[in-house]
């Protein structure tokens, strides 16, 4: 019987600390077990059966400890719900209504907190329900957490942007200033798309006094509107969804025009180069502009990072690295890693990994008002909440974001 490494059944704990201790423990030795698959590789072109099977186990265990500690950093840094000033006369009128159901008491605050949106008695939220509701998908969705995020209050936002600039020179005091030309605008318009969710609850949880309905809604609604969020926002087709950064049309980086996004090639089809596969991963640093450098990051899935975590620099050093602090990402080649479960695997023509400052290249725009809707009757004895945002997004500088192919050109 081969005996198990403790290091590969070693519980998590609810502790942040001893899950980062847990995680630097594993990818000690992750390190090791690569390495001598690297070393049997090197010496007999193979490598031996059970230790490939080790890195892959351990591989998957860093996987599964990351999100612990990104799930514990959160938890650890989610503020609380106190701070802004609560008009109390409309949060108790939003407390019966969603309740019991009674809206005898919003009828005297429309037009000043909430307000009725049809005739079947639905409402828009109240500050503190949508700042709840907006607070907890910002912890929950990755791709918020690097793109620009802007509130609107209409449903479509538009925004000229430069797609050539202005000609500037040099001149002295007394020389004849040459008329400069003009910077070549374009509008560009993002229209919010309507995202729904329907939670449920039981008159039990309702009738608790002491349960913060606010939260529970915000904690209801998060996850499902995260996945579709980062879905749309990665891959959508921009039709009643934000459009996704890999829907645009792409070219090779430098031969790319206004409204195309560039990229990469990795020199071999749905893979990395056999002999420099990080050549390809230096050429995708390198292709934004020097200005978009700083504040870019790697973004793609954890499928292509396990991959990427095998790669060795030059010098023998690990190009992915774990986070050094709580709530900090991990690091490819130095920059921030996120994960985007929607970016797609590795393949044949795939764009499995981007680049870039998101934070410039990528605008999200949230109308204001979260809609609820308290439904009694369908799914008796549930009470339904039919809950919309509406949220829109698209690229706003095609400069700043990059991406990989994997294919020979």
């Amino acid at each position: 019987m081969r005996k198990t490494d403790p290091i590969e059944t070693k519980m998590a704990t609810p502790d942040l600390r001893a899950a980062q201790a847990d995680f630097a423990s594993t990818f000690d030795a992750f390190k090791t077990a690569n390495d001598a698959r690297l070393a049997e590789i090197e010496q007999k072109s193979s490598a031996d059966t059970v230790l490939i099977d080790k890195v892959e186990r351990l591989n998957a265990a860093l996987d599964s400890q990351s999100k612990t500690i990104a799930r514990l950093s959160v938890s650890a840094a989610q503020p609380a719900l106190g701070g802004a000033s609560v008009d109390l006369q409309a949060k108790s009128a939003w407390s019966d209504y969603i309740r019991t159901g009674d809206a005898s008491a919003m009828a005297g605050l429309e037009g000043k907190s909430l307000s009725v949106v049809d005739a079947d008695g639905g409402y828009i939220a109240p500050a503190q329900t949508q700042s709840a509701i907006d607070r907890a998908l910002s912890e929950s969705s990755a791709f918020r957490a690097i793109a620009t995020v802007r509130t609107i209050g209409a449903g479509l936002f538009k925004k000229p942007v430069a797609s050539a600039g202005a000609a500037a020179g040099w001149a002295g005091e007394t020389d004849v200033r040459p008329e400069t030309t003009s910077p070549s605008l374009e509008l560009l318009e993002f229209p919010a798309g309507e995202l729904y969710a329907m939670p449920a609850a039981t008159q039990m949880l309702l009738d608790d006094g002491l349960a913060d309905v606010d939260q529970w809604l915000a904690d209801e609604v998060r996850d499902v509107f995260a996945a579709q969020e980062s879905a749309a926002f990665v891959a959508g087709n921009g039709v009643n969804k934000p459009k996704g950064i890999l829907d645009y049309d792409k070219a090779v980086d430098g031969s790319q025009n206004w409204g195309e996004l560039g990229y990469i090639a990795t020199g071999t089809d749905g893979g990395f180069d056999a002999d420099a596969p990080i050549d390809a991963l230096l050429d995708l640093i390198y292709a934004p502009k020097p200005r978009y450098r700083p504040g870019a990051s790697f973004m793609m899935n954890r499928r292509t990072v396990a991959a990427l975590r095998k790669f060795k620099d030059a010098d023998g050093n690990y190009i992915w690295q774990p986070a050094t602090q709580a709530g900090q990402p991990s690091t490819l080649m130095g920059y921030p890693l996120v994960e985007m479960e929607d970016m797609p695997d590795i393949g044949a023509g795939s764009y499995a990994a981007a680049f870039g400052d998101f934070r410039r290249g990528y605008l999200i725009v949230d109308r204001q008002g979260v809609r609820v809707l308290r439904d009694p009757y369908s799914a008796k004895p549930y009470v339904l909440f039919y809950t919309t945002k509406r949220v829109g997004g698209g690229v706003q500088d095609f400069d700043a974001i990059k991406l990989l192919k994997f294919a020979a050109s």
